[in-house]
């Protein structure tokens, strides 16, 4: 399988990433954390307007997918820009809500869809939701029982401050219930997993430009510190982490999109792959901007406290490997995925 980003693709990031390189995402990470959500809102419409919340939702449900490529197109840029807030949770709950159909899907989609709706998640009932004060529903899976939560715990402590976790107090409407909620909720905990896989790629690779342009300006002895053998070889392997994981997030989107019986698997792949080599570039960031790198005044400290939680997030590593393991994967045997034009 060879996979090439088309010129509507490409164009789509080009659009994201000028309107994300302009928004100020720093200051939005800062104020999101700090319970200010207004500035993240306000970048939450422009990124609807563009039509990042549409794109795992159905067409009969006003959306334009599911468009797994596409997404992970999105997210890249999203965790390029390190944008706050749910957005993974929310086009999880898409999906979720999609596959359970009847008038919860009609009721809410369309709004999640255009964004004048933002949701979270929560499919475990021992897990946290994200930004459940921010958001305008909160969606819990229990079992066979989908319900809308109307209560939350107080804040929760997290390595990132701009993921605000919350426990979802019992009780609330139950929208569904049955065999459909189960499997709705799979499809959407592997959606969920693939976001978070482009994020976290995403992630790595605005830690890895920046530190790349640092070494290039910071000198020792006289010499940019970026000439260093030492240096070179740990910025060459962050790059080789994060293209390795570049084919397996693309074949994981062509999986999807063919509704491959292994799709799952291949999430994971990506999953892991991805979080990992977006730690490590966070890990290197760290290392090689010296002191300065721990500082938060410095806007590399907003995509560093990312890259752990995002590692972990919807799909532990363990977790990740056991399914690898117990399922297999399609993509190791694929010829050439590339997500780069000739």
């Amino acid at each position: 399988m060879r996979f090439l980003l088309d010129d509507g693709q490409r164009d789509f990031a080009r659009s994201l990433d000028s309107m994300l390189s302009s928004a100020q995402t720093p200051a939005a990470v800062r104020a999101w954390g700090a319970g200010d959500h207004g500035p993240g809102r306000a970048l939450w419409a422009r990124l609807a307007e563009a039509g990042v919340f549409a794109l795992a939702i159905p067409e009969a449900y006003e959306g334009l997918g599911p468009l797994p490529v596409e997404l992970a197109v999105a997210f890249l840029e999203l965790g390029r820009h390190a944008v706050p807030g749910p957005v993974v949770e929310t086009v999880a709950a898409g999906v979720l809500l999609s596959g359970v159909g009847g008038p919860v899907a009609k009721e809410w989609l369309p709004r999640m869809a255009s964004g004048a709706v933002s949701a979270t998640l929560l499919l475990d009932d021992g897990a946290f939701a994200l930004d459940a004060d921010a958001v305008d529903a909160v969606f819990a899976v229990s079992g066979d029982e989908l319900r809308l939560a109307s209560r939350h715990g107080p804040l929760c402590a997290s390595s990132d401050p701009a993921r605000r976790l919350f426990r979802v107090e019992p009780g609330g409407q139950v929208l569904a219930s049955g065999p459909r909620v189960v499997e709705a909720a799979g499809a959407a905990a592997d959606w969920a997993a693939f976001a978070t896989a482009a994020q976290a790629l995403g992630t790595g690779e605005a830690l890895l430009r920046a530190t790349v342009a640092y070494v290039q300006q910071r000198t020792q002895f006289g010499v940019a510190i970026g000439s260093f053998q030492a240096v070179k070889h740990r910025l060459a392997d962050t790059l080789i982490g994060l293209e390795f994981a570049r084919p397996l997030l693309y074949g994981a989107a062509a999986a999807l999109a063919e509704g491959a019986p292994c799709a799952g698997a291949d999430v994971a792949a990506a999953k892991v792959v991805a979080g990992e080599a977006a730690y490590a570039a966070a890990r290197a960031a760290l290392q090689l901007h010296g002191a300065v790198g721990y500082t938060e005044e410095l806007d590399l400290s907003v995509w560093v406290r990312k890259a752990g939680p995002l590692r972990d997030a919807w799909g532990a590593r363990g977790d990740c490997r056991e399914r690898l393991v117990t399922k297999g994967a399609t993509v190791a045997a694929s010829p050439v995925i590339s997500p780069h034009g000739p």
